[in-house]
Order: C-alpha cells, then structure tokens, then sequence
C-alpha cells in the first residue's frame, strides 16, 4: 500500500501483516468501496471484540492534538453517569471554546425539570474547572434533537473545526452517525458503534460544508467508571435501554439494599427514611437485614436475587470496599459512576456503601 488507508469505523490506519495489532485487515478487504479493518468488521457482524494494545496514555496523546488546535470542543457527558462522564481536567484546552452537551435526556424520568439539569450540569461542569460558552441537552438517538444540536454548534464554532470529545460509551460516534444520516450520508460511511469502552480508536474527520472538519475521537476510559469492573459480556447490562422508572423503598434503620451482586447499601442508622433507587432495568434491588446481609450475599451473590453478574462473571469484579457516608442535606444522591444511584430522602442518616474497590463513591445535591 502506498497510500495509507484509514478504517472508516474507527479512524485506525489499516495495515494487512499482523492480525495481532490495530487496524489489520486480509488483503482482501482492500478490494472494497468502503474498507473497515477487522475489529470493526467483527464489532458490526458479530458484537465481538478483541483486545486493543491502546492506553490512556495513547488517549492523552491524541488529545495533544486537540490542544495545539484553533478549534470549537464539543465534551458529550452521559446524563445516567455524569460522574464517570467527566474527562480528566486538560488545562491546555481552557484556550478552546466548549460546549457541553449532556446525552441520553431520554433515559430520566418524564418529569424531570430540562432547565433544572441544565443548571446543575453547568454548576458540576464549572465546579471541575470548565467553563462552557453553551449548556443542552439531547437524546443522540432522536433526530430532532441532533439537528438542533448541530445548529448550535454552527452557531458557536464560528468557521472553526470541531472535536466531539468525552468518556468511552457517552455517545460520541452515534451522534456524529446521526449527523451523516440526517444530512443524506452514505450510510456506508457510519462509524463504529458498540457497548464495548474504545471502539474509536483515532480521529475520525467528517466535513463540514465550509470545508471545515468535525472529528470524532476515541473515548477515554475514566478509571472511575463501572466498566473497569465488569467482564465485557456483561457491559450491555449497564446501559439503559429505556427510560429510567425509580423504585421507592422507606427503609428503617439496620436494612440494606443489594444492587445485584455489583453494590450494597447498609442504613445502619437514622429515622426511617426514602430510598429512592434509579438503575438499569436487570438490576432489582433487593432488601434484608443488615444483620443478614453478610451471610446472603455469600451464599447468593451472582444468582437470582443477587445478579447481574453471574457468578461466573464476578470472579472477575473487584472485591467490593465499604465507605461510611453521613447524609447531611435532604434529597442526596449516592452515586456509584456507571451503575446508577440512590436517592435518599432526608439528612442524618447514616450509609454504609459497598462497591468495587476501584470504583469512587460520590455525593451530590439531588438530581432528580
């Protein structure tokens, strides 16, 4: 090959000597309108992935590129995981104008206040340090929000390039998809999408009508999302397919809350209280005893009551590590990033939560 050819799937250089590395692809391949490389071809045919030798390091390199750019950056935040949605703070960016752009409105509940989300999605992002021009939100699967979306963006970028940037799985590259059909794309020309982190795994340029370019870029994998806990054949069960319904618990003291075998909440002191739980459809949760709790989840953890995961999957999953939390103001999330959280009610009481050991607890004022 003299000429370098780039996966339209993943934006990865092809290359036809080791099947071992990014961006193989048989000879063969070559022969095609549309060349994806292999990986890509088995993500779309057979929702199977191999490892990629790709590290945050490679991430952070890429976003060098970003950095020494004149560009408009586009951060797409997952709204069901804002915590793990956030990219490590890059002060070389603070020069680039941002837009912030919260994903998946359609996953929260009818009722939720869309101007309540927007402010307190611009109160996170600025107490991180970014500072964005515009604040919205969409559904990327929903084409009137992502032509609304990209007239913002128009409007903002002023003739300048863009960068979609954020989180593995926040919904990068379906946005931009979205964008290809809406405008009559090839439909041959979509990238890469799955539920598996790193799907992208380099720039991948879309032009723009003034001959500026739209990129999108790999997704960084933040260490506190619930995907560095999971064996991949269970990651789907992360993802929410549709709107999250809330399930409601008035708990006493001393009772717990399994969340699959993934998370546990011990009440171990307060006036009853509301437990408000918002999680992806297969995780129930399930309530006992805190004096039971040990015993059940060594006896049940990874079958019915107490999955997902399996229990064959859980040989895999961090061992789980308590953190005690004193709830301090009424309406107070628990949030373990990539899972979901849990509501509690009113200030006092006392939780003991039991997650993945990599994983970083959080609270924050109520969301919903």
């Amino acid at each position: 090959m003299n000429e370098q050819i780039i996966c339209s799937g993943c934006g990865i250089p092809v290359q036809t000597k080791d099947s071992d590395k990014p961006g193989y692809a048989p000879k063969a391949a070559l022969e095609r309108d549309v060349i994806v490389c292999q990986r890509c071809y088995r993500l779309t045919h057979y929702n199977e992935v191999p490892d990629v030798p790709l590290t945050d390091k490679d991430f952070d390199k890429l976003l060098d590129d970003v950095s020494k750019s004149d560009a408009l950056v586009v951060m797409i935040v997952d709204l069901f995981d804002v915590e793990g949605s956030w990219m490590m703070k890059r002060k070389d960016l603070n020069h680039l104008p941002l837009v912030i752009v919260g994903n998946k409105f359609d996953l929260l509940p009818h009722s939720v206040n869309e101007n309540k989300i927007k402010l307190w999605l611009k109160k996170e992002a600025m107490k991180r340090g970014y500072k964005p021009e515009k604040i919205d939100l969409m559904s990327a699967n929903k084409k009137a929000d992502v032509m609304r979306i990209a007239a913002l963006i128009d409007q903002v970028r002023n003739g300048k390039d863009v960068y979609i940037i954020g989180s593995a799985n926040v919904g990068k590259s379906t946005f931009i998809n979205q964008i290809i059909r809406a405008f009559d794309g090839d439909e041959d020309q979509l990238i890469t999408t799955s539920i598996y982190p790193g799907t992208t795994l380099a720039f991948i340029d879309l032009p723009l009508d003034d001959g500026s370019k739209m990129y999108d870029t790999p997704g960084i994998i933040n260490p506190n999302q619930m995907y560095r806990s999971i064996p991949q054949k269970e990651m789907k069960l992360l993802q929410p397919k549709r709107e999250i319904k809330p399930i409601v618990f008035q708990l006493k003291e001393e009772q717990t809350l399994f969340i699959g075998s993934l998370a546990r909440f011990d009440f171990v002191s307060g006036e009853a209280n509301h437990f408000v739980c918002y999680f992806p459809e297969k995780f129930t949760p399930h309530r006992t005893k805190l004096s039971q709790a040990d015993d059940l989840y060594a006896r049940h953890k990874g079958e019915t009551i107490l999955s997902p995961p399996s229990k064959e999957s859980l040989e895999e999953v961090p061992p789980l590590k308590a953190e005690t939390f004193t709830i301090a103001h009424d309406k107070t999330d628990i949030v373990i990033p990539g899972l979901g959280w849990v509501t509690v009610g009113h200030k006092g009481a006392v939780v003991t939560v039991h997650a993945p050991e990599n994983i970083k607890v959080t609270l924050r004022e109520a969301i919903i």
